[in-house]
């Protein structure tokens, strides 16, 4: 199984960080913070503009720092049976 990885900065210290994604959505990607026993769920929403998606975790924020529309040209990228018409 494919693992995959986004990076997130969290906005106090600037650092980026990667984390493992759990679901990917455009209106809200799950991710994963640290690994085994101390590993945190976060959910990532789009900001007010949608050039981000912002979660917060452990009273600290990360963001995601893709737009909405990338998001979802990636979602329909890998997922293409989604989107097409159905024949009745």
């Amino acid at each position: 199984m494919n693992i995959e990885k986004i990076k997130v900065r969290v906005t106090e210290t600037g650092q980026t960080v990667d984390v493992v994604v759990l679901s990917k959505r455009p209106e809200h990607i799950t991710v994963v913070l640290g690994e085994g026993a101390h590993s945190v769920k976060c959910e990532l929403t789009p900001t007010r503009s949608e050039r981000a998606y912002a979660g917060s975790v452990m009273g600290r924020e990360i963001v995601y720092e893709r737009s909405r529309a990338q998001v979802q040209a990636e979602f329909e990228l890998l997922n293409p049976t989604l989107r097409k018409p159905r024949r009745y």
